[in-house]
């Protein structure tokens, strides 16, 4: 099933044919989690695991957990700290941000930095397990673009981005790759701020207007709609998530990248 946004001049996108032509645009940029692979579940496995052991120390036995709804909401497709700040200040719970990188042997009081530490660390044990896998449409369909010529890009707020690709074996399928270290080390805003898909087209060397983005989380739909990119896919298999990243900007939403597949 696609969903199609109600916006003029779409409908000849979902009525079948090439959507990702090569005469109309000229790079698709790519988000990793939960669109090239299925991360998003460690992600949020590793966060449920880090906030819930936070909320239950703070508030007790009876604290409201962390939840796939807030995953979406505060914390798919941002930077660790900015998903840490979002959340906690939908919970109304201030929380120090202390520092990146503290001295060893030093105790540290809970801050935003530490909880970023523990989720990372949580979620380096789910890489190193081998528990992600790849979408093969995914893999499928950026064959196809390398096939037309078009070029292709890697975005994504995580600073595991590179290992994700490496254990994959993905990295020489994408042209340009820009993460949460890019984002860092640039001083760059993170989703859903266009910086990081606007950094991507700059080195790719294309007119964002020639470009598509490829986005599972409203925040990053919202980066690519900002950064006034020709196209902006929205990717969910549940129906009501189409919906939200419709109304966040996407111009269509699909259930896998499959479904963009140029059919001969």
């Amino acid at each position: 099933m696609v969903e199609r946004a109600e916006r003029p001049g779409q409908e000849e996108l979902i009525s079948g044919g090439n959507i990702l032509s090569s005469e109309d645009f000229d790079a698709v940029i790519f988000d990793l989690d939960g669109v090239i692979t299925d991360t998003a579940r460690a992600h949020f496995a590793a966060w449920k695991e880090t906030f819930d052991n936070f909320l239950r120390t703070l508030q007790g036995r009876d604290f409201t957990p962390f939840t796939t709804e807030d995953y979406r909401r505060y914390v798919d497709g941002k930077s660790r700290i900015e998903g840490i700040e979002s959340f906690l200040e939908s919970r109304s719970i201030p929380l120090p941000r202390g520092e990146e990188s503290p001295q060893r042997g030093t105790k540290e009081s809970e801050t935003i930095h530490s909880l970023a530490r523990k989720k990372n660390r949580r979620y380096q044990n789910y890489l190193e397990a081998g528990e992600i896998e790849v979408f093969e449409e995914s893999v499928d369909l950026v064959r196809q673009l390398l096939r037309k010529g078009m070029k292709t890009a890697l975005v994504s707020s995580s600073k595991n981005a590179k290992r994700v690709l490496e254990i994959l074996d993905l990295e020489s399928f994408f042209d340009v790759r820009v993460d949460g270290n890019t984002l860092q080390e640039m001083d760059l805003k993170g989703k859903p701020a266009p910086d990081l898909f606007a950094e991507a087209a700059g080195r790719l060397g294309v007119d964002p207007k020639r470009a598509v983005v490829i986005e599972d989380a409203e925040s990053g739909v919202q980066a690519g709609r900002s950064g006034g990119f020709g196209l902006v896919i929205g990717v969910s298999t549940n129906s009501g998530e189409q919906r939200s990243l419709l109304d966040a900007g996407a111009d269509l939403a699909v259930e896998n990248l499959g479904q963009l597949l140029t059919r001969h």
